[in-house]
């Protein structure tokens, strides 16, 4: 089990390690974090590198540096570094944990998902249930807005092969109870793939508790990691019964003139060319959240967003939107006197980034709550009481 205790976050150091910070207020960490220093310097330092002895030979230089982005990554996950794919973002690591499973869908087949289920994993959903007659079935939200857990239990029956969730949606705070499900889909034995695009680095994961058979997540939001990078775990277990709905000579090996065999750990969804200095610096920024530990970075995003939500609600013609009985870091919100995307570009004049998010990104649950397009705050434990109060005068001088 991991290491629990509650560091103490020195927020003047890791301010000091991270260069924008001195430049501009960053409220759109759901985006895409700021890079520290040592994540910016390991990139550097090794693209460098592959312009003074090449690519190939700055590659079997850095051996070391690559591997250590697995070893972060297994302490960050609590699992081996066998369960473990380097990937190039969110959307591919999930879609090849998807794609591997329902190439064994049958018509008739059900998908179980969440109403704040992201676009791309819908419309993979979609596809399937055109090409492949699958059902795709949406567990009703609680009262407060979460998985509903009982009815999720009632609707599990011997057609379902795969249960499918978010875990922190696009449009908002909400955390869903994902242990529970966890637990409803191993009971059941069914396979829980959980997308984890923007809970990796401020909600703590842990996929023993989680009880999770796959998950997927990014680099550059929460973890503060290069763009262009992600991951893929596969428990072990389920593993062995997956092939990868794509293959080269990374993930398999060709050992006959009419026969391959597939890597034995999860690499095997990996392709063989990557972003050697990307990579790198993945691992750097994983092993920056694991000394920090990810229960101290949690209740530091979760004090400042809340601090966030209690400003917004004190203002004049803004209306706060998240839902759930659990809030993390990401902020929503909209206000009828100024459009989202024309109050975001006059924010970014003002040197203050934040974002927007659109019925297209998560159709059932906008189209649900009457809502079209919101502004998205999205705060980190760099951030600070200070950035917040300066965000909310921002938003008084815009909308008054």
């Amino acid at each position: 089990m991991k290491n629990n205790s509650i560091r103490e976050l020195n927020i003047d150091s890791i301010r000091a390690d991270t260069p924008g910070c001195g430049s501009i207020l960053h409220f759109n960490n759901a985006g895409a974090g700021l890079i520290a220093r040592p994540v910016l310097n390991a990139v550097i330092e090794h693209i460098k590198l592959e312009s003074q002895i090449g690519g190939y030979e700055a590659a079997d230089a850095a051996e070391m540096a690559f591997e250590n982005t697995y070893q972060q990554l297994a302490q960050f996950l609590n699992c081996s570094v066998k369960e473990l794919a380097l990937m190039e973002n969110a959307t591919v690591a999930w879609q090849a944990a998807f794609y591997s499973l329902a190439s064994r869908f049958q018509s008739g087949d059900r998908i179980i998902t969440s109403e704040v289920e992201y676009a791309s994993n819908y419309i993979a959903y979609l596809q399937k249930a055109k090409c492949s007659g699958i059902k795709i079935d949406v567990v009703p939200s609680s009262e407060t807005g979460e998985v509903d857990i009982v009815a999720l239990e009632n609707m599990i029956d011997k057609d379902v092969k795969l249960i499918a969730i978010t875990h922190i949606p696009t449009n908002g705070g909400l955390v869903n109870p994902v242990a529970d499900i966890g637990r409803v889909a191993n009971a059941a034995s069914i396979p829980f793939l959980l997308d984890a695009c923007q809970s990796a680095g401020q909600v703590p994961l842990d996929v023993e508790v989680i009880g999770c058979d796959m998950l997927s997540a990014a680099g550059r939001k929460y973890l503060r990691g290069p763009r262009g990078t992600g991951f893929l775990y596969v428990r072990q277990e389920i593993l062995e019964s997956l092939e990868p709905y794509m293959l080269d000579l990374h993930g398999a090996s060709w050992t006959e003139y009419n026969k391959y065999t597939l890597r034995t750990d999860t690499r095997r969804f990996e392709n063989w060319e990557f972003n050697i200095a990307g990579q790198i610096g993945l691992g750097v920024a994983v092993d920056y959240a694991n000394t920090l530990g990810q229960q101290a970075i949690y209740e530091r995003i979760s004090k400042l967003a809340n601090s966030l939500r209690e400003h917004l609600k004190t203002l004049p013609s803004i209306i706060v939107h998240d839902i759930g009985r659990e809030k993390a870091g990401i902020v929503s919100f909209s206000t009828p006197v100024i459009d989202p995307v024309s109050l975001k570009m006059e924010l970014r004049k003002m040197g203050i980034n934040c974002s927007t998010s659109g019925v297209s990104s998560t159709r059932l649950d906008m189209v649900r709550r009457g809502l079209e397009v919101l502004n998205r705050a999205s705060v980190h434990y760099y951030n600070t009481d200070e950035e917040v109060r300066r965000f909310s005068e921002a938003l008084t001088t815009l909308v008054r």
